[in-house]
């Protein structure tokens, strides 16, 4: 199975935290091509800002802090009506 754009994005944000999370501590950053193409205070407005790039599906969305605990998002399921 071959990675997806996202899979490479996701790669080169682990590679790279630690010069991501000095510039970027305390902020959501929306990674397209290995490429940082903006950053914001949430998750919403990241992925807002992403749309900016291209549709969702083509970018990322990742939080900054420092640890590498928080490599990963998780999302909850939630029932809509």
């Amino acid at each position: 199975m071959e990675n997806t754009q996202q899979d490479i994005d996701y790669q080169w944000f682990t590679e790279n935290y630690a010069e991501l999370s000095a510039k970027y501590r305390g902020r959501f950053v929306v990674i397209k091509d290995k490429t940082v193409v903006a950053d914001a205070a949430t998750y919403a407005e990241g992925v807002r800002l992403g749309q900016e790039k291209g549709p969702l599906g083509t970018f990322i969305v990742q939080y900054c802090d420092g640890t590498k605990e928080l490599y990963t998002n998780y999302i909850a399921s939630m029932n809509f009506v």
